[in-house]
């Protein structure tokens, strides 16, 4: 039995979601991004209308505001977003207990077994992008196909709310007469290398000798051929097998360049305490922490460690942040920007091994701190309850820091059926 597999991408996700709560914007150009003022001068996401007057993701303020004079520029609410993602995928559910998740926007679906009761793959994309739309007043774009890679390809073939469908009769016409940077993992220094070998579309990808790609590339060269003879086997994941996401971040770039641990210690705290709240409502433990850290000339480093237990508790992130900082920062220069993250995410009811070194009791008592520092901050905003360090320079904790940012798991993390 041929495979029926279909990828939802909402449409400008973030935008989408600002726009339904700010209904007097409609019709105006809108972007998701960070505060000029503090120095978080990028760009997330944009509605249409900004999008083509030239506003990019990822471009600076001042760039996109050049491009696109009327621009108005919203801040990200990651709370609201996961609350809208997790909507989605409820209703993805409704079809099959297989919604593999590729970020917040982006769900594969494996409709194989339910097609035989609810329908056919073209008909089910219609009823769920019908269903989106009446019932989170957002919109999505769905790609109909026998694999992963088509299916994606398909939700980016056309946008706004469209459904492509890509089968054995027309993949050649679509797929294959494509710019061979349209295919998953054919980033911008693959592509360059396939220009210059005169791979210029998909199909001279596919009918490329797959030893001359290995060559290139090594095994990756091997799996791109795969993808792009539409043989890639890789399942869709279970649902809910695992988190959804591979970590959830948060950095800042700070209103001023931080000069002492005082000022490191602060803005650390200020991160670990928003990413332990997402954590904790998201019901995620994790067990790898990670730092990251900007100089005022942008160089810097990254570092991560295991911990001994999986965790969500702000004072635990903290500290074992602290710790990778103050082991690898020498203060050649003062810090402009710093990023806590944790990683390698599990349900927080997951079953773990007791560390002999800890305190269980002093554990719980932390948890129960910040379970009751969430619900004052849930009714009276994020700076209803601060710790007495955010005191020291209020300039540094004026922002509530809560702009997050979510990985999702690599391609392959779940199983490669690519037969390479």
């Amino acid at each position: 039995m041929e495979r029926v597999i279909l990828h939802s991408d909402c449409n400008c996700f973030y935008a989408s979601v600002e726009m339904l709560h700010h209904p007097e914007l409609d019709g105006k150009p809108l972007a998701v991004g960070g505060d000029p003022e503090q120095r978080h001068g990028i760009i997330l996401t944009a509605n249409y209308i900004a999008k083509r007057a030239g506003v990019k993701t990822g471009t600076a303020l001042w760039q996109a505001r050049q491009a696109c004079p009327g621009l108005i520029i919203v801040p990200p609410r990651m709370d609201l977003y996961f609350r809208f993602s997790e909507a989605a995928r409820e209703i993805y559910r409704e079809y099959s207990d297989r919604v593999e998740p590729y970020g917040l926007d982006e769900c594969w679906i494996d409709c194989t077994q339910s097609r035989e009761c609810l329908g056919s793959g073209p008909d089910l994309a219609k009823e769920i992008s019908a269903r989106i739309k009446r019932e989170l007043g957002i919109t999505v774009s769905i790609g109909v196909s026998w694999n992963k890679v088509y299916a994606k390809f398909g939700s980016d073939y056309k946008k706004p709310d469209a459904i492509t469908v890509i089968d054995r009769d027309n993949y050649r016409e679509i797929v294959w007469r494509s710019p061979v940077g349209d295919l998953l993992f054919v980033g911008s220094a693959t592509k360059r290398k396939l220009l210059r070998c005169g791979i210029l579309t998909i199909g001279d990808l596919a009918e490329a000798d797959p030893l001359f790609l290995q060559a290139l590339f090594g095994k990756m060269g091997l799996v791109l051929s795969v993808f792009a003879r539409g043989e890639d086997q890789t399942p869709v994941a279970a649902d809910r097998s695992e988190a959804s996401v591979k970590s959830i971040g948060n950095s800042t770039t700070t209103p001023r360049d931080l000069t002492t641990g005082q000022d490191v210690r602060m803005v650390v705290y200020m991160l670990a305490e928003s990413v332990a709240s997402r954590l904790r409502e998201h019901g995620f433990v994790g067990d790898v922490i990670e730092i990251y850290v900007r100089d005022g000339d942008l160089c810097g480093f990254s570092r991560q460690h295991k911990v001994d237990m999986p965790t969500n508790i702000s004072e635990e992130i903290a500290q074992e942040a602290l710790r990778l900082f103050g082991e690898n920062y020498t203060w050649e220069k003062p810090v402009r920007s710093i990023g806590v993250r944790v990683s390698h995410l599990m349900a927080e009811d997951h079953p773990y091994q007791l560390s002999l070194f800890s305190d269980p009791l002093q554990r719980e008592k932390q948890l129960r701190a910040d379970i009751a520092v969430d619900e004052i901050r849930s009714r009276f905003g994020f700076q209803a309850v601060r710790r007495g360090l955010m005191h020291v320079d209020t300039k540094l904790s004026e922002d509530d820091a809560q702009t997050h940012v979510v990985h999702p798991h690599g391609y392959f993390e779940r199983g490669n059926r690519t037969g390479v």
